[in-house]
């Protein structure tokens, strides 16, 4: 699996910066949908200060990250530049090239992200909606647009890759499908493997062999099953648990209400408050936001094992 994280400096260290002939040096697979932009570039060769090194990828000598001060050296006379090698293929240089025009430089244009993300698709096709945006500079939800606009290009995967490197499926009864055949292939095989090699948690895989020890027509059952899982209502289900001594009055139970009341209720809510973060809290939020949700992952992971048991 091609890892989501690239290093620049993979085959070389940072202090490998060498100088190499201008007329060596290949124009960028570039993702700027109009090219280099000359203001910019008449920018960088008045300046007085030493411009730091563009990254070249090896085999092909083509730039990854650098245009523009490639087209200042070259406005500017000079016969050397300084460069740094990335030795990635293609497909690394092009993913390495968007990351280093997002993180500094002339900012790409929202409609170059927006091809990036359409091109690393095609490429990537399993890569999650989140991680694609965390390389291309979008939210997640813009990512999944112009997937869906792309649906004709990008191939129809069954599970996708997270920003964590775990695989996640698309569709739960295609992963009870796959925990099935794995099963069937090895009836020994631990509960952790069937999950991680069907891309399904543990309880799945746990209920799955139990259902198929028990003699259930698991093929048969998966499909309904899984179609027959209504939409929680949220509002109703918190109404429900508002009303049982049980939660009312005991400390855990006041919790858990509280908790489940401060959670926002529709995407629509989440939506709002994203917008209502100030931009300078944008990241420290975010991050506290998965923390939350990690918590939240731990406890729904706890209720359905005690839900197989």
């Amino acid at each position: 699996m091609e890892s989501l994280e690239l290093d620049q400096e993979a085959g070389s260290s940072p202090d490998d910066v060498i100088e190499v002939p201008i007329e060596t040096v290949q124009a960028a697979d570039s993702p700027r949908l109009t090219g280099e932009d000359l203001a910019h570039v008449r920018v960088l060769a008045e300046g007085a200060g030493v411009l730091p090194p563009i990254i070249v990828h090896r085999s092909t000598m083509r730039v990854i990250d650098g245009m523009h001060r490639l087209r200042a050296a070259k406005l500017k006379g000079r016969r050397s530049i300084a460069v740094r090698f990335f030795d990635g293929d293609e497909h690394a240089a092009f993913i390495l090239g968007v990351k280093a025009n997002i993180a500094h430089g002339l900012p790409l244009t929202l409609a170059d992200r927006k091809a990036a993300a359409a091109r690393i698709l095609v490429l990537y096709p399993h890569w999650s909606d989140r991680a694609i945006a965390a390389i291309a500079g979008l939210a997640h939800k813009t990512v999944g647009a112009v997937r869906r606009r792309s649906s004709g290009e990008v191939p129809q995967l069954t599970g996708r890759v997270g920003r964590d490197g775990r695989v996640r499926p698309l569709n739960s009864a295609d992963g009870r499908r796959r925990a099935i055949e794995l099963l069937m292939d090895d009836p020994d095989a631990s509960v952790h493997d069937i999950a991680r090699a069907a891309g399904v948690s543990r309880t799945t895989a746990k209920d799955v062999r139990r259902r198929l020890h028990d003699g259930a027509d698991e093929s048969a059952d998966t499909a309904r099953v899984v179609e027959s899982v209504p939409v929680v209502d949220g509002s109703s289900v918190l109404r429900a648990l508002r009303s049982d001594p049980s939660l009312r009055f005991t400390e855990t139970g006041k919790m858990l209400l509280r908790a489940l009341s401060h959670s926002p209720g529709t995407a629509a809510e989440c939506d709002e408050l994203a917008d209502g973060v100030p931009s300078h809290y944008v990241t420290s939020v975010a991050e506290l936001a998965r923390m939350y949700a990690d918590y939240w992952h731990r406890l729904a992971t706890r209720l359905e094992e005690r839900s197989c048991e």
